[in-house]
């Protein structure tokens, strides 16, 4: 080697180093691979799974996970590989509220939560729920489980981790909702947000269901990360009201995305608002839209820009997002069962950042949907 390489190999290396120093340290302080889990650190992973693959982690501040199931990606397993994430980290606690549960990988989850010493206890729909094997092996090992055996539903479909952090949305714990439906979950963590679940799944776990439950929600609305969030459980809280109560502050849009919505007032205060200059646009489950009670005809014949929804399968929201400002969701659907028979949970969330995300999704749904032929709704 000449006297010349030999000098440039003395300081090429320390630059390299450097480089790699600093690139290393850039990727490490942004998150890197291994973002914080807990929500009362800085930065909380804010993962949105949609068709776009958009994901990532929120700046500083973010204080929620929100998820997105992805129907044309047979492969994507998001939704429910983050709930048993979250099971997996739990420490002392799981109270479970599940419509249906089928899927192994959840069960064994719940398992091995158990089994290290977590506290399990589970209220679930007989009626959904007691044919599925997975329920049958929470059974086996012991664990307590509450059904409701009326003929209304136990529609729920949350988590409580710890006393602490609550996961909720339209997911049921189904293959079918991972893989085939149009679905969505949200994972946060707030004193308020868990007390009010854990007394409502009290409730139910001591077979207080549907109208029979105690109209005692501790925090009706509280304030999150400077937002105020408002919580509502039916069929004792009257969940429907509260939906119209918000959808009439809207000044410039509502959106929605509906698996059911049969509900008249609702219905009309979207017409009400119309008649102000609110522009009022959405997707219906295609599968029942066209049907008596389906408020689908009523707001297409109105001149709404209304849409069928473009999945083969379910589509299974239960969304409405108010001028992209706040956003409303849960298990609860737009329907007098809903608000009158079922036990359901319900968000109403002023946070804009939070209803851009239900604005982003529906927009890709949106785009994904059909239009209805003449003033029918039928594909």
């Amino acid at each position: 080697m000449s006297s010349t390489s030999k000098s440039k190999s003395t300081w090429i290396w320390p630059l390299i180093i450097i480089f790699l120093a600093v690139a290393y340290y850039f990727y490490t302080s942004s998150g890197g691979e291994n973002p914080p889990q807990n929500p009362t650190e800085e930065v909380l992973g804010n993962t949105t799974s949609v068709p776009t693959e958009i994901s990532g982690v929120l700046p500083q501040g973010g204080y929620f996970e929100i998820y997105f199931t992805i129907p044309l990606d047979p492969n994507d397993k998001s939704v429910e590989q983050a709930l048993i994430s979250k099971i997996d980290a739990s420490k002392t606690s799981i109270s479970m509220a599940v419509f249906e549960f089928d899927i192994e990988e959840v069960a064994e989850a719940i398992l091995r939560a158990e089994k290290r010493g977590v506290e399990v206890r589970v209220v679930y729909d007989n009626e959904y729920s007691d044919p599925d094997p997975q329920m049958g092996m929470l059974k086996a090992a012991g664990i307590q489980t509450i059904p409701d055996n009326r003929t209304a539903l136990m529609h729920n479909k949350f988590f409580v981790f710890d006393d602490a952090c609550v996961w909720t949305g339209s997911f049921n714990i189904s293959d079918n909702a991972s893989k085939k439906n149009n679905e969505n979950a949200i994972y946060f963590c707030s004193p308020e947000a868990a007390e009010n679940y854990s007394v409502e799944f009290e409730e139910m776990f001591a077979g207080e269901f549907g109208p029979t439950s105690t109209a005692n929600t501790p925090h009706p609305a509280f304030e999150i990360n400077g937002f105020t969030v408002e919580n509502c459980f039916a069929s004792e809280d009257n969940c429907m009201e509260k939906v119209i109560n918000a959808v009439e502050k809207a000044n410039t849009s509502v959106h929605f995305m509906a698996f059911s919505f049969t509900d008249d007032d609702l219905a009309n205060a979207m017409i009400t608002n119309a008649n102000r200059g609110v522009v009022i646009e959405g997707i219906f489950e295609s599968r029942g839209a066209n049907t008596e009670y389906s408020e689908c005809n009523t707001l297409l014949k109105q001149g709404f820009d209304i849409r069928l929804d473009g999945n083969p399968y379910t589509f299974h929201h239960k969304v409405i997002i108010v001028d992209e400002q706040f956003v409303i969701f849960g298990s609860f659907n737009f329907s007098a069962s809903a608000d009158k028979n079922n036990d359901e949970n319900l968000l109403i969330w002023y946070d804009p950042q939070l209803a851009q995300l239900f604005e982003q999704q529906y927009q890709i749904m949106k785009s994904q949907a059909v239009i209805p032929q003449g003033l029918s709704c039928t594909k």
